[in-house]
Parts: C-alpha cells; sequence; structure tokens
C-alpha cells in the first residue's frame, strides 16, 4: 500500500552521513558526562559497569532496526508521530507525541542539572541552594531570550557545543586508556540481572536520541536505504565512545568513580592536571549549555503543533510578530523545565524519562509490525529491501522493553503514568481531539 506524503516542499538533502551525524550529536549529549559515576550504574555494578552499556546497546538495536524499519518506509517529517499514526490513526500518534515531549521536558531539566553542577564545581560559590536556584533560572532566561528572537543564533550554538563536546572526550579516551589500571577493571563478583537492569534503564538516557533526530524524515534522501544505514552506523560509534570513555574513567578513578558527580572532570584532572579538568569543567558547561538551547528550540514546537491543533490553548500557538517564533509555548517550556531541574535531581529525572522514551519506542516497535504487515510505504521513501531481522526486530524489541519496565518502582510508574494521562485526557476533551476519535470511530480518516 502506497501513500503520498504532504511534505513535497521540503528538499530530501540529508544522506547517510548526515543523518548518522545528526543522530550521534544529539545522542551525545550532556549526560555523558554524568553517566559513567551515576549511584544507578557504577554503584550497583561496580567494575562491571560496561556489562550494562552493552546491554544497553543490545536493546537499542532491536529497538534501532525498527526506527529503520518505520523510517525505510514513512517519508513524512514527525519521526515517531508519524510513523505510529499512520500504523494505528490520529489518537495513538498524539498519544506518542506527547511522550515525546514529555521525554524532552525532561531529559532538558535533567541536563540543566548537569549544567549547574559544572559551574558550581569552577565557581564554589554556586554552590548553595540559592545561588543554584538562581543559576538555573537565569539559565533559562537566557536560552529563552536566544530561541525567542529567532533561530540562528541557537543553530550555530550548537554546531560549537557539539565541537566543544566530541573533542574534550576524544582526548579523555586517548589520555585516558594510556592511564588505566588493571587491577580497578577487575569484576569482584557477578552482579545480579536485576541490578544490571537497573543500570541499562538508566543507561537508556544517555542512549536516546533517535527518536529526535528521526524528526526531520521528509527531507532524508531515499530513507528506505538511508534511515536504516544511517541508525546503525550512529549506533555503533554511539556505543564504542560510551565503553571507551567508561572504561577509561573506571580504570583511572577506580572506587572513587561510583557517587562522583563530575567523573569527567575528574578524570581529566587526573590524567592531564589541573589543566585537563578546568578544559572538561568549561566543556561540560559550554556543552550543556547548547544542548538547552538547541532543546528548548525543538521541543516547544510541540507545545505550538499541541495548540494549533486545539488539543492545548490556542495562545501556545501564538507566533511572534517581530521574531516570527512560537514565543508562548517557548516560554511555557522554558518555565516547566525550569521547576523540574530545581525540584528534581538528576537520577530521578532520568528514569522518569526513560520510562516515556521506553513507551515511545514500544510504540514504535508495534507501529513498525503494522507498517510491515499492511505493506504501507510512502511514495517517496524509494524501494528499498528488507534489513536483515527486521521480521523479528519488533517482537524482540517489544520482549526487550518490558523487561527493562519491570525495574521501574511504583513511585515512578506512577509519576509517568500521571504526566501520560494529562495528555490523554486533554487530549479527549479538547473539541479537535473529541472530532478526531470521533471520526476514527467511523472509519473516516483525521485531517
Amino acid at each position: 500500500m502506497t501513500h503520498r506524503t504532504s511534505d513535497s516542499g521540503l528538499i530530501r538533502a540529508l544522506g547517510v552521513w548526515g543523518l548518522a551525524a545528526s543522530v550521534v550529536n544529539i545522542t551525545i549529549g550532556g549526560g555523558i558526562f554524568r553517566a559513567p559515576g551515576a549511584t544507578e550504574v557504577t554503584g550497583r555494578l561496580g567494575a562491571a559497569a560496561p556489562l550494562a552499556y552493552i546491554v544497553c546497546a543490545v536493546a537499542m538495536a532491536f529497538i534501532v532496526v525498527c526506527f529503520a524499519e518505520a523510517g525505510g518506509r514513512i517519508a513524512s517529517t514527525g519521526g515517531p508521530y508519524a510513523y505510529v499514526e499512520r500504523a494505528f490513526g490520529g489518537f495513538a500518534g498524539f498519544a506518542v507525541g506527547w511522550m515525546v515531549w514529555i521525554t524532552g521536558t525532561i531529559a532538558t531539566a535533567a541536563v540543566a542539572t548537569i549544567f549547574a553542577d559544572g559551574v558550581a564545581r569552577m565557581i564554589p560559590a554556586m554552590a548553595s541552594p540559592a545561588a543554584r536556584a538562581t543559576l538555573v533560572i537565569g539559565m533559562f532566561a537566557i536560552v529563552t531570550a536566544i530561541n525567542v528572537r529567532g533561530v540562528r543564533f541557537g543553530a550555530r550554538l550548537s554546531i560549537v557545543s557539539t565541537i566543544v563536546k566530541l573533542v574534550p572526550l576524544t582526548l579523555l579516551i586517548v589520555f585516558g586508556l594510556a592511564s588505566i589500571k588493571g587491577a580497578n577493571l577487575a569484576w569482584t563478583a557477578t552482579p545480579a540481572a536485576g541490578d544490571v537492569t537497573r543500570a541499562s534503564i538508566f543507561l537508556l538516557f544517555v542512549f536516546a536520541g533517535i527518536e529526535s533526530a528521526l524528526v526531520p524524515s521528509g527531507e532524508v534522501h531515499n530513507p528506505a536505504r538511508t534511515v536504516p544505514r544511517a541508525v546503525l552506523l550512529a549506533l555503533g560509534v554511539v556505543t564504542v565512545v560510551y565503553l571507551l570513555i567508561h572504561i577509561a574513567a573506571q580504570g583511572v578513578l577506580g572506587a572513587a568513580l561510583a557517587g562522583n558527580a563530575s567523573p569527567l572532570a575528574d578524570l581529566a584532572t587526573a590524567v592531564m592536571g589541573p589543566g585537563g579538568g578546568m578544559m572538561i569543567g568549561v566543556a561540560i558547561v559550554l556543552s550543556t549549555f547548547g544542548y538547552l538551547t538547541g532543546m528548548i528550540l525543538a521541543i516547544p514546537r510541540a507545545l505550538f503543533a499541541f495548540g494549533r491543533d486545539g488539543v492545548l490553548p490556542g495562545a501556545l500557538a501564538a507566533v511572534h510578530p517581530r521574531y516570527q517564533t512560537p514565543w508562548i509555548a517557548i516560554i511555557a517550556q522554558s518555565a516547566i523545565c525550569t521547576i523540574l531541574a530545581l525540584s528534581s535531581g538528576f537520577e530521578p529525572l532520568v528514569i522518569l524519562a526513560n520510562v516515556a522514551v521506553l513507551i515511545v519506542y514500544l510504540g514504535c516497535a508495534a507501529a513498525a509490525w503494522q507498517l510491515r504487515r499492511n505493506g504501507i510505504r510512502d511514495e517517496g521513501a524509494g524501494g528499498g529491501s528488507n534489513i536483515p531481522g527486521s521480521a523479528i526486530a519488533a517482537p524482540l524489541a517489544v520482549v526487550v522493553i518490558v523487561v527493562l519496565l519491570t525495574s521501574v518502582t511504583r513511585q515512578e510508574w506512577i509519576a509517568s503514568g500521571a504526566s501520560a494521562l494529562v495528555g490523554l485526557v486533554l487530549y479527549a476533551a479538547s473539541p479537535a481531539g473529541w472530532l478526531r476519535t470521533r471520526r476514527a470511530s467511523r472509519g473516516t480518516p483525521a485531517p
């Protein structure tokens, strides 16, 4: 079954390397500067922590094949929302879109705590609760102003932050691997399966990003060929980088790694001296600030779309008369992220974000199976051949996701469920959502 897409005005310029680079840049965000020392990872597994990276990478491989299958069939812009909406209709598409927004919002707040910790490490006076709150509020005010005024500066800052981030990480890998102590990498015991699962669901935060990078599917050249190759290539690169960084940190810092809020800064100080620690400190602040600028550029567009479609208040769809940006949506997004960053720590936010993103992945795995079963392929997606293993990727991905979700606590389920319920109630209560649901029940396509 072939469908025409409505993205005919977009230029399909993204190829394999361009899309792979986009996935890598979004995936390697601020989380990797904090993850190696997280209590949920090294505190649980010790020297066996690389096992959780491998388990998470294998789980992501199944999920990535589902994304590749769906992305190779659906050529329209929207990524996960487009896949699920095409497979299951408008309500399901909104539900996934809402959870993607939840994921981005919580992830933004989590990375804001890394930014605050990085500044406090460089300027100890900023470590007090009052100073930290002032810092977070001021930072979000700045990124809000940047994005209300337009996207050009934010886009340039994103490019600079990527360079600032990757160069020091490469240096850390080189110098760190040359300085490791074998005793720090020796396992003292085989970790329990439950601890590996819990650590893996935490690390999902630093592997996530594909769902955002595939949103501009309408601008990918020959998606059936480009998307599978790009996402699998990107996953391989990200996995190798993460493993090498963690092994270097564990091998050099040893017992001092667990619970460390600035593990890579301490690693840099240990292998390159105070200058190296300062370099990483600056990189953390600039990289996280660039990430936050990019997220406050991208995520409010979901609020804008919800307001435009009548699911949320129409004021969110207001466009600034001078700067031509969704300024009310941007301000609202920043306010929500500020409250989350001030009220929660990094690790609780990461778990909540991961529950949301796993639900998104579950929807995409089901969509990939449905699209394949019904032979749905957009006209602009290209021919393409079936991806090796794609026939069993969806059921395996579902099993893996369910296993990971078994480590979520009752309180985390309640918080995540409440967030999802808010979106579904808003959709059902809105005139636009009610109309779409009524049309779907009659078998009439949503507009």
